[in-house]
């Protein structure tokens, strides 16, 4: 587990002080907006749907580096799938992050990159920071135009 903490650790600083997917997206035919009141963090998630696909996805905004490595590790995986695949992969990191009992080690290979988060678990009010970009995420694909609140 300590290998796992480790490259924790070195993705969250590199996703966190250079992340990926960041900037406006012109031509985003969905967007959602994201604040974390306990954190500070506030998000806007843009995206590029065409013919059910995810073309393109960026967001914008600040945070901690959970939240900004968490939207940015989001943008790389969502590229190129379907709408129901983001969906699925929403549905399996949110019970990453907060599931009762630990990940499979299957679950963990599916997740890839993304699979770092699993400790994010022990940390109740890091969840919220983690979950956020996935939140607002979820509410673009829905056209959902309110404003996405964790707390």
């Amino acid at each position: 587990m300590s290998d796992l903490r480790e490259l924790y650790q070195e993705v969250i600083l590199d996703h966190g002080r250079k992340p990926r997917n960041f900037g406006p997206l012109p031509g985003a035919n969905r967007d959602a907006h994201g604040h974390n009141p306990l954190c500070g963090d506030k998000l806007d998630v843009h995206l590029k749907l065409k013919d059910g696909i995810v073309e393109d996805v960026r967001f914008e905004g600040a945070g901690c580096a959970i939240s900004v490595a968490s939207a940015s590790l989001m943008t790389e995986a969502l590229k190129g799938h379907t709408e129901a695949e983001a969906r699925a992969l929403f549905e399996k990191f949110h019970t990453l992050v907060t599931g009762e009992e630990n990940p499979t080690p299957e679950t963990l290979d599916e997740l890839e990159k993304l699979a770092v988060f699993s400790g994010v678990r022990d940390y109740p009010l890091r969840v919220k920071c983690a979950t956020l970009s996935w939140h607002t995420m979820h509410a673009a694909l829905d056209q959902n135009d309110e404003m996405v609140v964790t707390e």
